[in-house]
């Protein structure tokens, strides 16, 4: 037990260490020499988990939809609203979750590394909800939902890739603001609106009580 305990803290140092490097340099950039400095483990250690630089490149990138969790809610629309900002505060201080991202539009990295895994894990994962959500009456009658969620990722990956190069991203908050004040008008009831919260500062408290949540 304690042997595995070890493997899998191994493992995730491994990873976040891959993930902050990819995210400063790039697929092609990136060696595995880079890796094992930042992660301060043994090249055996790292190839007994990762026999290649590919494979490493691909854990990293399937790492990224479980940074989206949070509690569900009764209200399907904000769920999702909610998992765009909690991304978008996450990325601001995670690097593997940077790592990750950074890796899925990398055009450099080769076709052995899978850059369609988010984007189609993302939209296994928030299909669902605004189905739920269709069903629930906070939709549009006209609102498909998986076509919806397509131009949500499509939308977040471009206003993150945007708010990366202006700002560090510390701007993604109002952008993805913006992005929910355009969006919700086309899809959500008008009932609805007015009740949803997709202000700037939401990722932050929603994290924030997660955090309390945890603490008690």
């Amino acid at each position: 037990m304690a042997k595995q305990e070890r493997a899998i803290r191994t493992r995730r140092a491994i990873l976040e260490a891959a993930g902050a490097v990819f995210d400063e340099h790039g697929y092609t950039s990136t060696t595995i020499a880079m890796v094992l400095e930042r992660a301060e483990v043994t090249k055996g250690a790292l190839y007994f988990h990762f026999p290649s630089k590919e494979s490493l490149a691909q854990a990293v990138l399937d790492e990224q939809v479980p940074f989206g969790a949070i509690p569900s809610q009764p209200c399907k629309v904000q769920e999702v609203i909610d998992i765009t900002f909690v991304v978008g505060q996450r990325l601001l201080g995670n690097a593997l979750l940077r790592g990750s991202v950074r890796l899925a539009v990398d055009q450099c990295a080769p076709p052995g590394v899978d850059h369609t895994g988010p984007f189609r894990q993302w939209t296994d994962h928030l299909t669902p909800l605004l189905e739920k959500a269709r069903a629930q009456g906070e939709l549009l009658p006209t609102v498909d939902p998986r076509e919806t969620v397509e131009l949500l990722v499509g939308s977040f990956t471009g206003i993150q890739l945007m708010s990366r190069a202006l700002t560090g991203r510390e701007d993604l908050g109002r952008r993805l603001s913006v992005l929910w004040s355009h969006m919700l008008p086309s899809i959500a009831v008008p009932g609805l609106l007015l009740g949803l919260d997709s202000r700037a500062d939401r990722g932050a408290r929603v994290l924030a009580s997660l955090e309390s949540r945890v603490a008690s």
